[in-house]
């Protein structure tokens, strides 16, 4: 089958023509179809198959008649990430470089003023994140009744990670006769019943189980001991991969992903960083140096484990076992894109042993191990690390310790009116201090009150003392007798 068979306009025909494609993936070829003729689809397929392509490609078809007007965008694609918010962006300029649309994306950390520039000029395709649109929309910025058609990628991160009541509150607010296309590489069940409540009569486009890997993706364990020697174990892993040309490095926390990306610059590494809690401008920075080959290692959350397309990379590492089983399926899908091969390997600790557990339920397949297990791994490092990690006090007290002088290097402290203390001699001592102090323990004890015990008996009522106005006496005045 080719592109000239699923029945787009000339225009895109032209623009997948000089963009170097001839045969659709099998997503395209099932999804594109009744894309065009209107349809709901709910598209599973694994990451790098071109699931981007069987959205855009029959939205630019269907957007060659009529124009958007002035804050009422026509077309609405929803995102879980800046970084592939302006990925899509990047593909309908790339396709739909022979039509004139506006297109608008509405992202975090970027200039609100620009963005609204933007949708006041008519956008005809929306790309935002749901912060970001909903911003708009609560400010008056933006109506949603033109949309016609619904775009929701990624659908299990949005429906799975907090997004469910934003896309419940975008659905009311978008006409219900809208067009609403679900695509992702996941779908539990459980999120299957919710695409329900969105989908009219969907049809469900699955050209591979989901949560399944590509076979172009040869797949390994390491065995590692702690912390601090998993760094060692990676940085082996780099510079004993073969044919290795560039890697993304995954980290489950943001703060890994900082004290990573130093240590790879400390030992010679050429190494960028990627993560939630850098501003837009230095993520997109970052992201443009590895795509450029600035550097040949990006360490990262999981912020780039979905659907960021980067055709060239050769190895995938799991820093950390990513504690879902579904972000390991987009993680190592950063990889082995469009036919080519890649290597995907996963630094596991003993206490990693469930969710490589889970993994292999969910992808059906075990993992092969690579190099020694964990009996014939050297002891581990002493180090404390991760008492300190885990904010533990004993871990902070030697950590003070360690930044202390010897005692006999230390100066003695200074106190004002009196001579310091360590340079007293024994007799000094007993002159400074205070008649109490000087007194012997047990003494001291004695004096000490003890409570509950001179206290007497225990006090009943008001006690012994009465007060005055309880003893004046009273006078009392004579009934006085009722008048029959």
């Amino acid at each position: 089958m080719t592109f000239e068979e699923l029945g787009l306009s000339q225009k895109v025909l032209a623009a997948v023509q000089a963009s170097g494609y001839t045969t659709p993936t099998p997503i395209q070829a099932q999804a594109i179809p009744p894309a065009l003729q209107g349809r709901d689809i709910l598209g599973i397929a694994q990451t790098g198959t071109g699931k981007t392509a069987a959205f855009t490609l029959p939205m630019l078809s269907r957007l060659e008649s009529g124009r958007a007007r002035a804050r009422v965008p026509r077309t609405l694609i929803l995102e879980p990430t800046r970084e592939l918010a302006a990925q899509v962006e990047e593909s309908f300029a790339k396709y739909g470089k022979n039509h004139r649309l506006n297109v608008a994306l509405l992202i975090g950390g970027v200039s609100f003023g620009d963005q609204e520039a933007k949708i006041m000029r008519g956008a005809d395709v929306l790309i935002a994140t749901p912060g970001r649109l909903l911003d708009f929309f609560d400010r008056g910025k933006l109506l949603l009744t033109g949309i016609e058609i619904l775009v929701i990628d990624e659908a299990d991160r949005m429906l799975d990670m907090g997004f469910i009541p934003d896309i419940e509150r975008v659905c009311k607010l978008v006409p219900f006769t809208r067009q609403t296309l679900f695509f992702s590489a996941t779908m539990p069940p459980e999120i299957t019943r919710l695409t329900e409540a969105f989908l009219h009569n969907p049809i469900r486009c699955e050209v591979s189980r989901a949560a399944t890997t590509a076979t172009t993706i040869r797949q390994a364990l390491v065995a590692s001991r702690g912390h601090a020697d998993k760094r060692d174990t990676l940085r082996n892993l780099i510079r004993g991969a073969e044919s290795f040309k560039n890697a993304i490095i995954f980290c489950n926390r943001k703060r890994d992903v900082a004290i990573l990306h130093r240590s790879l610059v400390k030992h010679g590494f050429s190494a960028g960083a990627l993560h939630g809690d850098m501003d837009q401008l230095a993520r997109m920075a970052s992201l443009d140096a590895f795509k450029n080959g600035e550097v040949s290692l990006l360490v990262c959350s999981d912020v780039a484990a979905r659907g960021l397309d980067i055709p060239d990379v050769s190895h995938v590492f799991n820093f950390d076992v990513p504690t879902h089983s579904e972000d390991y399926v987009h993680r190592i899908g950063r990889t082995g894109r469009a036919g080519r091969s890649g290597v995907a390997m996963t630094i596991v600790t003993e206490d990693d042993m469930k969710y490589v557990d889970q993994i292999q339920s969910l992808i059906g397949k075990a993992i092969d191990w690579e190099g020694p297990g964990f009996d014939a791994l050297p002891p581990p490092m002493e180090t404390t690390r991760p008492q300190e990690r885990r904010g533990d006090r004993a871990g902070r007290g030697m950590r003070r310790e360690r930044g202390r002088r010897p005692a006999t290097e230390r100066e003695a402290p200074v106190s004002l009116g009196r001579p310091p203390r360590g340079g007293r001699s024994k007799p000094e001592e007993e002159r400074f201090r205070s008649p109490a102090c000087a007194a012997p323990t047990a003494e001291r004890r004695e004096r000490r009150p003890r409570r509950h015990e001179d206290d007497g008996p225990p006090v009943v009522g008001l006690g012994d003392h009465v007060p005055s106005f309880l003893l004046r006496p009273v006078a009392l005045r004579p009934a006085k007798v009722a008048e029959e």
